[in-house]
């Protein structure tokens, strides 16, 4: 096995043994670990300083991966999801179901998405894991890491895999909230806001 096909299995087995790694996206470095119990989102929690009540997304490598895990979402919401995913874009939708609860906070009644464009070997991964938690790799504060060097040390050791894809973008994803009548932004980030607010008016 090469280097980075160890690496690679080294960090789809981390992620199955609920430990935390670096996963670089298509904005930013992310901390990632399992999602499919608390566990998962307890070990990156604890890593990063978070705040249990503070909510993450939930990531997949694909739309249908997506889907798959959150079979209940309304037509709405597969409708934006595909037209907006994948792309720098993380979308809170409703959660009818009450899916992974842990990842959202206070109101298990929405939870956010995302599916980046993501590098191969991080593609990989989540893949083979189904869907992971992600939060960007930074220390509460600090800015978003465009490089693992500007990752904090207490987070890449803390981390059980590094997973280095060279300089990413280093804006963040936009933020879309569609639990309302109409699409409101929460965070303008890397993708582009008036294009998917028209797509989403077209989906």
């Amino acid at each position: 096995m090469s280097a980075s096909g160890a690496m690679l299995a080294e960090a789809i087995a981390a992620v199955r043994r609920g430990e935390v790694i670096v996963l670089p996206t298509d904005t930013v470095y992310g901390l990632a670990a399992r999602a499919d119990t608390a566990a998962g989102r307890d070990a990156l929690y604890r890593l990063k300083g978070r705040n249990d009540r503070q909510p993450s997304a939930l990531l997949a490598a694909t739309p249908e991966a997506l889907l798959a895990h959150l079979p209940e979402l309304r037509p709405a919401a597969q409708e934006a999801i595909a037209a907006l995913l994948p792309g720098p874009y993380t979308l809170v939708v409703p959660n009818p179901a009450g899916r992974f609860p842990w990842l959202c906070g206070d109101d298990p009644s929405r939870i956010g998405v995302r599916v980046p464009e993501l590098p191969a070997v991080a593609a990989s991964v989540v893949a083979a894991v189904g869907v992971v938690v992600a939060t960007s790799a930074n220390l509460p504060a600090d800015p978003d890491p465009r490089t693992v060097e500007d990752i904090a040390e207490k987070l890449r050791a803390g981390s059980a895999v590094v997973l280095d894809r060279g300089r990413l973008p280093g804006v963040p994803s936009t933020v879309l909230d569609l639990t309302g009548d109409e699409p409101h932004v929460l965070r303008e980030g890397a993708g582009d806001t008036a294009a998917a607010l028209a797509a989403l008016g077209n989906a």
